[in-house]
């Protein structure tokens, strides 16, 4: 059986979760997956959903 915490670390981030994460407005996402930066994201018919882990990846590697 799945514990809560084990399946909210499954869980994919939508757009307003990863623009608080990062502290930027859900706009500039929109704009940078237009673009094709930013972080990895999966399209899921029309939504965009992030893998966690790979956001925080991107963002440590902007640091530079």
């Amino acid at each position: 059986m799945t514990t809560k915490t084990e399946a909210e670390a499954d869980r994919l981030w939508r757009i307003q979760d990863v623009a608080f994460f990062l502290g930027i407005p859900v706009a500039t996402l929109y704009q940078w997956h237009h673009r094709g930066e930013g972080p990895p994201v999966l399209k899921l018919g029309r939504h965009l959903r992030y893998v966690p882990q790979s956001v925080r990846a991107w963002a440590e590697d902007q640091k530079g």
